[in-house]
C-alpha cells in the first residue's frame, strides 16, 4: 500500500510553501514525487530492506546530518524551519521513518544544495536524471529508466 498520489502531492507543496516561496516549485515537487515514487513506491517502504535508508525519500541517517551540517547551518531560516518540522513529539530518530513533513523539509533541503537548476517540471526523463545525479549518485543501484518507471507507476498525474 502506497500513500495516494495526488494527497502526497499537495502535502509536499503545503509543507514547501510553509518552507518558504523560493524553496516552492512546480519542478521541486514533481522531482520529490518522483524520489518517493521510485525510493518506497510513494510509502510503500518506510525502512530500507538491507541498508540504513529510512522513510518516504529512504534517506540515510548519514545524509540528514550532512544536511544539518553542510546546508542548514549556512541558512538559518531555514535551519529553524526544517528544525521545527521536526519536532520532539517522540524521539529524533524516527524522523526520518514516521514524520512526512520533517522527511519532506528535509529532502528539500538535501536537493537544495546543489547549484544546477531543477529540470522542467514536465521533462520526467530530466527530472529522473537529477535524481540519479544527486540522490541515489553514480555510485546507487538505481537507474533513471527505474525512476522514469516508478514515478508513472505511482505518482504521475492523470489528466
Amino acid at each position: 500500500m502506497s500513500i495516494e498520489a495526488s494527497q502526497l502531492r499537495e502535502f509536499i507543496k503545503d509543507v514547501l510553501d510553509s518552507m518558504g516561496q523560493k524553496y516552492r516549485s512546480t519542478a521541486a515537487v514533481e522531482l520529490l514525487m518522483l524520489t518517493a515514487a521510485q525510493e518506497s513506491h510513494c510509502g510503500r517502504w518506510i525502512r530500507q530492506v538491507d541498508g540504513p535508508a529510512q522513510g518516504i525519500f529512504q534517506m540515510e541517517p548519514e545524509t540528514e546530518t550532512d544536511v544539518f551540517r553542510n546546508v542548514l547551518r549556512f541558512d538559518p531560516v531555514l535551519h529553524a524551519t526544517v528544525k521545527d518540522f521536526r519536532g520532539q513529539s517522540y524521539p529524533a530518530e524516527f524522523n526520518l521513518i514516521g514524520n512526512i513533513p520533517y522527511q519532506i523539509a528535509i529532502a528539500r533541503s538535501q536537493y537544495w544544495r546543489f547549484e544546477e537548476p531543477l529540470p522542467d517540471a514536465d521533462d520526467t526523463k530530466a527530472l529522473a536524471r537529477y535524481w540519479k545525479k544527486y540522490w541515489n549518485t553514480p555510485l546507487g543501484a538505481g537507474t533513471i529508466d527505474d525512476a522514469i518507471y516508478n514515478y508513472l507507476r505511482y505518482a504521475k498525474e492523470t489528466q
